[in-house]
């Protein structure tokens, strides 16, 4: 063990949120002692852009330690029972979704999924809809009934973003924008996309960093617990 980790194991009793394992840019060394002492203390952490090779490291020496999702890149410890994170926020498995969880394009579903599964670890359940961008309106019209009957929806959207923006003029319910980093060019890995939901004309839109599902859905759990 060295002295590079320091987990906050009581985080949640705090904020309603437990500490998360950002993996991007960590050694080998420090996610393995991480994995170690969360088995120490008996706890289940949520880890974020996990590599396959990263996954394949941990599995070696920790087999069946993680559940891992290769599409979202994230994983989760195995210790903890679904029921038992449903009960977190009083949403039994099979409860109706909460959240709907909207992107504009199918380049958008990793960040969709890594929201989604950011979501299933504190046991909410949520509605995918993918595909419904701009440039089809009428994909986002078919759809409509399904996402405003949801408290919070989390759009997601890259290139100019404006999917969320046509969403925040159509729907009461709390709104998260993720711009993303899709897109050619002047698209600017985001930055873009990023620019027009903080000027956008939709009032009352939340928005995130570039590619950020799970501030997002962090943010979707924090508004989920004030109303609960």
């Amino acid at each position: 063990m060295t002295d590079e980790v320091n987990l906050d194991i009581e985080r949640e009793s705090r904020t309603g949120l437990s500490e998360a394992v950002f993996s991007e840019g960590k050694s080998d060394t420090q996610l393995l002692d991480i994995c170690d002492a969360l088995k120490t203390h008996n706890k289940d952490m949520l880890f974020t852009r996990l590599t396959p090779a990263q996954f394949n490291l941990i599995e070696e020496a920790h087999p069946g330690f993680l559940s891992y999702d290769p599409v979202s890149r994230t994983a989760s410890s195995l210790r903890t029972a679904n029921a038992e994170r449903s009960s977190r926020n009083n949403a039994p498995n099979g409860s109706p979704a909460t959240v709907a969880i909207v992107s504009g394009g199918s380049s958008d579903v990793p960040i969709a999924s890594e929201a989604k599964k950011t979501l299933e670890y504190y046991g909410v359940n949520s509605l995918m809809i993918s595909d419904v961008g701009v440039a089809g309106l009428w994909r986002l019209t078919e759809r409509l009934q399904d996402i405003q009957n949801h408290k919070v929806v989390i759009c997601i959207a890259g290139m100019d973003a404006a999917l969320p923006t046509v969403l925040g003029g159509l729907i009461s319910s709390a709104l998260i924008a993720v711009p993303t980093s899709v897109g050619y060019g002047m698209a600017e890995g985001g930055e873009t996309a990023l620019r027009s939901l903080l000027v956008s004309c939709a009032p009352g839109i939340s928005v995130v960093n570039i590619d950020n599902g799970y501030g997002a859905a962090c943010a979707a759990i924090r508004i989920l617990n004030q109303i609960s």
